[in-house]
């Protein structure tokens, strides 16, 4: 492994270089285990801690099949994917693998005892299977966590209505917590130039998911002068969100939990924000029972700023917590765009508003190719900009998904993999020169240390 990353660090590097070096047997990865999946039995939620359950171990090496790669990680970054899995909520994730296996003639190596988990990478393509199309051992890339079988009529369209969609590093095996990577080769996208490895390795997931809820036509197709309404916009989908609903002309509410964060979203450009915190929003008067006088008070917080305007879209993702709010605040025909779900899958809220005000509720996940490659091209040409605002190294991964658990964080936190320290992997210094201000926007000190303990 030492070798492979000696050659990947190096100022140039050839595909016969690699091709040289033999795949190792078994690499380092994060992974939770199957015999631990009832360790946090009758503790609550927001008390289990991922770092009990997250390890680094030796995982023996897949060899890519038909249109797969193998992908040495430089690398990665934590997504809510990864809280769920290390927690085992709202189940453990090996019934997943399981059903793949059963499912999927040529996915049985994805059921083991163990599962490497991790949704995001930036790396090096390392070895192809046959079929891998445009890609060749040497390649910078990202990945997007889409994997799909395409074999039903029904993806076609769509391939996120395929039902043999699933979200790689969650409901695969051999995710992006790793030094090497198994992923299908139309999960790969070209490395954006200007940004280091662990800068690249922070949009993947949370940009694509919040294109495909905005701006695409399987989304609310946000239009210029719309007001939209972002829980969470200082955190890690919210923060590309907001960026998004600049860029297309739209007049972003920003809703954050602290001053630190209302700070980080006006810095982006966001003029109307809401600290939630500070204003004392609470939507339940106590776990069973939501609070309408709450979303009326709400939603008149909403019309002050926008000078009397409902929101025409409202970007859900925090789930129990909000959606009721949501529907209410959500203008005549207007549309709630919902993934995720971090505070509860269990929703509650009024249908009069929703059926009365001809609103509409679009469920979306995560994306397709074709919406993680315009996400992603995006973030290539300066138009997005990663939100990393921390980075750890492989061996605390479960400190860092501890971070996100607590919601101790903004934007996204990264992980390295082969990467020895932040700061390398930058191929266009011109582009990252005009950008460097806006990509640094979310760290927090020095923009090449390591966050640990």
């Amino acid at each position: 492994m030492k070798e492979i990353a000696d050659v990947l660090l190096s100022e140039e590097f050839t595909a016969e270089q690699l091709d040289r070096i033999p795949v190792p047997e078994s690499y380092r990865g994060a992974v939770v285990h199957e015999d631990d999946a009832d360790m946090f039995t009758g503790i609550p939620v927001k008390h289990r801690d991922p770092a009990k359950a997250l390890s680094l171990r030796d995982v023996p090496t897949p060899e890519p099949g038909p249109g797969e790669a193998l992908v040495a990680v430089m690398a990665s970054s934590i997504n809510y994917n990864t809280v769920w899995s290390s927690i085992f909520e709202p189940a453990p994730t090996f019934g997943f693998l399981k059903r793949y296996a059963k499912s999927v003639d040529s996915a049985g190596i994805h059921d083991q005892p163990f599962h490497v988990l991790g949704s995001d990478l930036s790396g090096v393509v390392l070895k192809t299977g046959p079929g891998a199309g445009r890609w060749r051992a040497g390649d910078k890339v990202v990945a997007h966590c889409l994997s799909v079988e395409l074999s039903s009529a029904d993806g076609h369209d769509d391939s996120m209505l395929d039902p043999d969609q699933r979200i790689w590093g969650y409901e695969t095996n051999y995710g992006g917590l790793a030094q090497l990577s198994l992923v299908k080769s139309n999960q790969l996208m070209p490395k954006p130039a200007h940004l280091t490895w662990e800068e690249s390795a922070a949009s993947g997931l949370v940009n694509s998911t919040a294109y495909r809820q905005l701006v695409s036509r399987n989304g609310a197709r946000i239009k210029l002068g719309d007001v939209v309404l972002i829980w969470g916009a200082a955190g890690g989908l919210g923060s590309y969100a907001t960026q998004i609903a600049l860029r297309a002309g739209a007049t972003p509410v920003c809703v954050v939990s602290s001053g630190r964060k209302a700070e980080l979203v006006r810095s982006q450009g966001a003029e109307l924000v809401i600290d939630r915190a500070a204003e004392d929003y609470r939507f339940w008067k106590d776990p069973e029972t939501p609070d309408p006088k709450e979303w009326r008070r709400f939603g008149a917080r909403i019309r002050e700023l926008t000078g009397g305007r409902d929101p025409d879209v409202v970007f859900e993702h925090p789930g129990r917590e909000t959606m009721g709010a949501s529907v209410y605040v959500a203008r005549r025909g207007g549309t709630i765009v919902t993934c995720a779900s971090t505070s509860g899958y269990q929703h509650h809220y009024d249908n009069r508003y929703l059926w009365m005000g001809l609103k509409r509720i679009v469920g979306t996940h995560f994306a397709n190719y074709r919406e993680a490659w315009e996400a992603n091209r995006l973030i290539a040409d300066g138009t997005i900009h990663p939100t990393l605002s921390a980075v750890y190294g492989l061996d605390d991964v479960g400190l860092a998904t501890r971070r996100v658990h607590g919601n101790a964080h903004s934007g996204k936190v990264g992980v390295l993999g082969l990467a020895p320290r932040p700061g390398l992997g930058v191929d266009d210094p011109e582009l990252r020169a005009r950008h460097v201000d806006a990509i640094h926007r979310f760290r927090e000190g020095d923009p090449n240390s390591v966050t640990t303990g």
